[in-house]
């Protein structure tokens, strides 16, 4: 009786274990989507910051440009 007692155990403990792994590789997945999730938004956020960049120094340009032509304007 001990040793059919022993082998369920033992069958239990693989049952377990087996379903420990399954939700391990499940867990595994689910981070590997997120993480690629999370790497397209970061490199989405790079471009807009580097346009946001580029359009603050086309209107700083811009805006210089203005400034000077009305100090041209006064000194005539």
């Amino acid at each position: 009786m001990k040793d059919n007692s022993v082998g369920s155990n033992l069958a239990a403990q693989w049952d377990a274990l087996e379903a420990e792994v399954d939700r391990l590789i499940e867990r595994n997945a689910a981070l590997n989507r997120e993480n690629e999730a999370l790497r397209r938004q970061q490199q989405r956020g790079s471009v807009e910051r580097a346009d946001l960049v580029r359009r603050n120094e086309l209107a700083k340009s811009s805006l210089e440009a203005m400034i000077n032509r009305l100090k041209a304007m006064q000194e005539d």
